[in-house]
């Protein structure tokens, strides 16, 4: 532990979140140490951030693969495309091609050598759980809930959440995810506003989804209102959790949805002993079971159900690295894909301890693998790479603007570097990037056109303050208990 005191965090004002995207720029610190200098007080030399190129035009030259998740623009269930260019004009992809024409104002990004792709769409998380990384290994659902979730909750303020949130947005931009699903079970409109401040600052495309505690139709419109609908990359959703016992609230809250315009967004049996709210019979008795119902986790849904849920268009999403840590169980992804569920991959805050999605992908493959003894089940390495892409965007029914790269499409892509000791000598690149890929393979993220990772390093952020701000944040969290 550093002997000095971590930076009190200052959250943005309110007047930079309603001016839209921004990155706040933060000057690297230049720390340094003599041969006297005491041990305790040396810091290496942060590295000097890369800085976004002034042109919003960018040519992407020479990538070795292109992945493009559009059968139409490349090669195969993945769209791929050898030697080729990435073309990207106005947060738009322009064009997808070899030998493609530079435009006299475009800023010429050499790739050559990497990979390219979509950015990773992370459908279900909770960023604010970066507070308790690591706390409650030995418990399950109900157990991690009463002894670190609701146990933290109530000690949060405006300023920890923002350092908590913007830890665990940045981690998940700089390990290659674009886009974003928060459910957020915080309250009181100024801890809301930190938060969407929080991640909103990063860059990162997100999807807010709240939880309101009673049917309160008016302060969820105002969050809506005031909150996510000035951000050209926030969008919003009501959240909920279905159960018998809440089932006049789960009403009010699909009630909202409708009104907004927006999706309802809930948990649904995580655990076997939730069998008994009946979260499916309660979703359907109160109208909400279409393709404006996500439901997350859905391990331990029957077959009945799990039909039911595909004849009505709702959408699923899989997180078997908490599902995995919580010893909550395994979704039965193969009957999910043979019925035709729109399916997507969440990382699940923090019961996930890491914002690593190659990880992710790894283990939807291997739990299926494991509880089937056959390495012909579904998922395949190109099933997981297109939930972790376009089939996130189509769960969350953003699929026309994200998640593959075809023209016309928003510029949300990753630049993956295989020149690494994790992931050479080639092979099987596709394979590589699930089972061999990591966070520091992650040479670039562009999210609306917008370079937030350069050169393996966030852009204008410095990742130290970052850190010792969320530091902070945690130390008075847990004087205050």
């Amino acid at each position: 532990m550093k002997s000095a005191a971590p930076t009190t965090p200052q959250a943005p004002s309110r007047r930079s979140l309603l001016a839209g995207l921004g990155l706040a720029a933060s000057a690297p610190l230049l720390l340094g140490a003599t041969p006297r200098t005491p041990a305790a007080a040396v810091r290496p030399a942060a590295p000097a951030t890369p800085r976004a190129p002034g042109s919003r035009t960018v040519l992407l030259r020479g990538a070795a693969l292109v992945l493009t998740m559009d059968p139409a623009v490349g090669a195969g269930t993945l769209g791929a495309l050898y030697n080729a260019d990435v073309l990207i004009r106005g947060g738009a992809v322009a064009a997808v091609g070899q030998g493609l024409r530079a435009p006299a104002e475009a800023w010429i990004q050499d790739v050559s050598g990497k990979l390219v792709m979509p950015g990773f769409v992370d459908a279900h998380t909770h960023l604010w759980q970066s507070a308790i990384r690591g706390g409650c290994t030995d418990g399950n659902l109900f157990s991690w809930f009463q002894r670190c979730t609701d146990a933290l909750r109530g000690r949060l303020t405006p300023a920890t959440l923002h350092s908590f949130v913007r830890l665990a947005a940045l981690d998940a931009v700089q390990a290659g995810v674009t886009t974003l699903v928060d459910w957020v079970d915080i309250f009181d409109y100024d801890l809301v506003e930190s938060y969407v401040r929080a991640v909103a600052g990063t860059g990162v495309r997100f999807t807010y989804a709240m939880y309101p505690p009673k049917p309160d139709g008016k302060l969820v419109a105002r969050v809506k209102r005031e909150l996510l609908d000035p951000l050209p990359l926030g969008s919003f959703q009501v959240a909920t959790h279905a159960a018998r016992s809440a089932r006049d609230l789960n009403r009010a809250h699909w009630e909202t949805a409708q009104e907004l315009g927006v999706m309802l967004n809930s948990h649904v049996l995580e655990r076997p002993e939730q069998r008994a709210d009946d979260p499916l019979g309660v979703l359907a008795d109160i109208g909400a079971l279409g393709p404006r119902l996500l439901l997350n986790h859905a391990i331990h849904l029957t077959p009945d159900e799990i039909a039911a849920v595909a004849a009505h268009d709702a959408r699923a999403v899989h997180c078997p690295l908490s599902n995995m840590r919580l010893a909550s169980g395994i979704m039965p992804l193969p009957e999910f894909r043979r019925r035709g569920v729109k399916l997507g991959l969440g990382l699940d805050g923090g019961t996930n301890d890491t914002s690593d999605f190659h990880a992710l992908m790894k283990t939807a493959i291997g739990l299926q693998r494991a509880r089937s003894t056959d390495a012909g089940v579904f998922p395949q390495v190109e099933d997981v790479l297109r939930m972790a892409t376009l089939g996130g965007a189509e769960a969350l029914g953003i699929a026309d603007r994200v998640g593959s790269l075809t023209p016309g499409k928003r510029a949300d892509l990753v630049v993956l570097d295989p020149a690494a000791l994790n992931f050479a000598p080639r092979f099987d690149w596709v394979g590589q990037i699930v089972f061999n890929g990591r966070p520091e393979n992650i040479d670039a993220v562009f999210v609306d056109g917008r370079p937030l990772k350069l050169d393996g390093h966030l852009v204008d952020v410095d990742t130290a303050r970052v850190v010792r701000e969320a530091e902070a944040a945690a130390t008075r969290i847990r004087a205050s208990a």
